[in-house]
């Protein structure tokens, strides 16, 4: 069902952005808490160590309970609204360029649309445009998810307007460059390993086996995350570090705070003070989040296309029979 197959087609590419937004805001209500504790430990400077006094966080479930008990439950769950903003944003728009796109490979080219290697370009490019749409709203979030208490923030609105008229425009796109590295092979190797694992299943599981095809999508999914969050993960740490440039003084209560100058400054400060672990900070959970929230998305995606062939269907009946 993901990427275009002119023998199997049945939804249209406005209806593949209805269902990517659905799956990106079932999955946020489900992974926010993980987002926000990979959020945490990415964003410390000192070493992620029970052995290191000055350490804040130092493992995930010593995060839990700490995050627990000075900021109650609904801590988890910080910046959700620009967050849910951001995935069914990022979902509609990415699902939609994807299918487009694979659309397009299949009318104006000899490729084949279904190809692991078509699903890589397609997919970054996708997740390119999606990213670049809605890279105001992942800063928003990742201030959000990053201050502590007393908050500096208030709510969406007062963000926007004290990031803009404190910060200027160009605040809402930092570290915009490593996300545009990172995510065009991240998002490619997502859609290139599903395929991939998708067409293994086929090929291993009996005709009879395959009535699971829920579970297929979730596992083929999972692994599919574990892979390309693995291979470009310190880009994604990068990205968090230089969206909170300029937001120091609600990051005091965590712990050390460094200011960067750019992406090769970040590079820098992070292997000279920090050392090549400081890459990988936070990996833990963010491995975890990858596994659960690329099987959901996918899984949903899958779901919800199935269910809207199924009222197509449904519809056409009705009419016929009318």
């Amino acid at each position: 069902m993901v990427g275009y197959d002119p023998e199997a087609r049945c939804v249209s590419t406005v209806e593949a952005a209805v269902a990517g937004s659905a799956s990106g805001l079932v999955t946020r209500v489900l992974i926010s808490p993980l987002d926000v504790i990979k959020i945490r430990f990415q964003l410390q400077i000192e070493q992620l160590s029970p052995r290191n006094p000055q350490a804040k966080y130092h493992g995930i479930l010593q995060a839990v309970q700490r995050i627990f008990q000075e900021e109650g439950l609904v801590a988890f769950w910080k910046g959700h609204i620009p967050a849910q903003l951001l995935s069914v944003g990022y979902g509609a728009v990415q699902f939609m360029a994807f299918e487009s796109l694979t659309k397009l490979v299949h009318n104006v080219t000899s490729y084949n649309a279904r190809d692991s290697f078509v699903h890589f370009v397609c997919g970054g490019l996708a997740a390119c445009t999606a990213t670049v749409a809605v890279q105001p709203v992942d800063t928003l979030r990742t201030r959000f998810a990053a201050q502590g208490e007393p908050k500096i923030y208030r709510n969406v609105r007062h963000a926007v307007v004290t990031m803009y008229q404190t910060e200027g425009p160009r605040t809402f796109y930092r570290g915009l460059t490593p996300t545009i590295i990172a995510i065009f092979p991240y998002a490619g190797l997502q859609f290139s390993f599903y395929n991939i694992l998708q067409q293994f299943s086929e090929w291993v599981i009996p005709a009879e086996g395959k009535k699971g095809g829920n579970i297929k999508n979730l596992v083929c999914g999972s692994c599919a995350g574990l892979i390309s969050k693995t291979l470009t993960y310190p880009f994604d740490l990068f990205k968090k570090r230089l969206q909170v440039g300029g937001f120091e003084q609600a990051r005091a209560a965590f712990g050390q705070v460094r200011m960067y100058r750019g992406l090769m400054d970040c590079i820098r400060q992070i292997m000279r003070e920090e050392g090549p672990g400081g890459f990988f900070k936070g990996l833990s959970p963010s491995l975890l989040k990858a596994a659960v929230s690329t099987g959901l998305v996918f899984f949903w995606y899958e779901l919800f296309c199935s269910l809207l062939c199924a009222l197509k269907s449904t519809d056409s009946a009705v009419r016929k029979e009318g």
